[in-house]
């Protein structure tokens, strides 16, 4: 079975040398076979985990989340019922951020818009200068 070094590695999945280190440090990526120099390699079996890390990192699980679901990927039998949980409690956590986004993104519209017709105060400042959310500056509309 042919394997790759950890450059190779790197290429093929798009993750640094520093974080393929680490992945096999924290135990995601556990076993890495060594040669005679002690050099890392890496097995198609490594690669395909890789992948799998990486696309649960664009899908924003944590790495702890991901060391949870490579664990379940493992097991035999039905784990669907543990993973749809996992990723239920994901789905709500996101949830809960662009609804958070939103509200950001609506109150720095605001601050923009009272900026624009302001003259004196600068009201970015002036709210970012309050205990969170108190008075309003010049040009700042409730």
């Amino acid at each position: 079975m042919k394997t790759l070094s950890i450059g190779d590695a790197s290429t093929i999945t798009g993750l640094s040398i520093d974080t393929l280190r680490y992945y096999e440090r924290i135990g995601l990526v556990p076993g890495v076979s060594r040669n005679a120099g002690g050099q890392r390699r890496f097995s198609t079996g490594d690669i395909a985990r890789l992948r799998f890390i990486r696309r649960a990192q664009a899908m924003d699980f944590s790495l702890d989340e991901i060391g949870q679901l490579l664990t379940l990927r493992e097991q035999t039998g039905d784990v669907r019922a543990d993973v749809r949980a996992l990723t239920e409690r994901k789905l709500a956590a996101i949830e809960a951020r662009i609804e958070q986004l939103s509200a950001l993104r609506d109150e720095l519209a605001q601050l923009v818009l009272a900026c624009r017709s302001s003259e004196r105060d600068c009201p970015i400042i002036g709210r970012m200068n309050d205990d969170c959310c108190g008075h309003k500056a010049e040009g700042e509309h409730a």
